[in-house]
């Protein structure tokens, strides 16, 4: 007897798909049953090896270049994912940048600060504004958003971590908008992840380390986890939630 994959005939858009935890994401989803379309900004080759993993589980996959600080191009990603294969299902806000800068500092890129802000925050919210008619009755909407945004351990990060607190804000508010139709929205905020971004053996390996429980990095795939334990059946009655996963990081 063939047991059913818990995403079995459901569809996926997940943003930022073709790098670090957002095609870790892409996988698992896909690895759980689900057709995923997702986003990249640049990184076509990557894009294009993450559909060949994704065709080689026997889903559908589909790659879309857009750019998530532009509100109109995260409109069409969400149109072209819907028209795609249908239906969908579930969201994943996946893509984001890290700036750093110091209030008040004269040097500070402003202009880089304003698109992280973009990208991270309003591109989130663009996102679901344009899935939230087209989702499934009962579908799910996963925001990853940062510890940072609750606990601050450096200066120059102020910009950063307020563009994920708002994410955070806006879960448990669209939780309530999104409740009557039976469509959950949650946000998993990762601690210290072996990633481009920020690697296990990079600078600020050993603070972030002693700042766990574990004193490890997490990897994309634990991440990933959570993310498919909130989109798929289990996690009916969770909504409005925000899930750290950070080692003990913010215990």
């Amino acid at each position: 007897m063939t047991t059913q994959l818990p995403l079995q005939g459901r569809v996926a858009l997940v943003t930022g798909g073709s790098r670090g935890i957002g095609a870790a994401i892409v996988r698992r989803l896909a690895g759980d049953g689900a057709d995923v379309v997702f986003s990249f900004a640049s990184a076509r080759q990557r894009a294009d090896e993450v559909v060949r993993d994704v065709e080689q589980l026997g889903r559908r996959t589909l790659a879309v270049r857009a750019d998530q600080a532009d509100p109109a191009a995260v409109a069409d990603l969400v149109a072209t994912a819907h028209a795609a294969f249908g239906r969908l299902d579930i969201l994943v806000n996946s893509a984001g940048v890290f700036v750093t800068g110091t209030v008040g500092d004269a040097a500070a890129d402003l202009a880089a600060l304003e698109r992280q802000f973009a990208i991270n925050t309003l591109g989130v919210a663009a996102a679901v504004r344009a899935a939230a008619p087209l989702l499934s009755d009962g579908g799910r909407i996963v925001t990853i958003g940062s510890t940072g945004g609750d606990r601050i351990p450096f200066a120059g990060a102020a910009d950063y971590a307020a563009s994920k607190a708002a994410v955070a804000a806006y879960t448990r508010g669209w939780s309530r908008d999104l409740g009557p139709r039976g469509i959950t929205v949650n946000t998993v905020q990762p601690g210290a992840i072996h990633t481009e971004m920020n690697s296990e053996d990079g600078p600020f390996a050993a603070t972030l380390k002693a700042m766990t429980s574990l004193g490890r990095y997490g990897r994309p795939e634990e991440i990933a986890a959570a993310v498919a334990f909130l989109a798929g059946p289990d996690a009916a009655y969770v909504t409005g939630a925000t899930l750290n996963v950070d080692g003990g990081q913010s215990a």
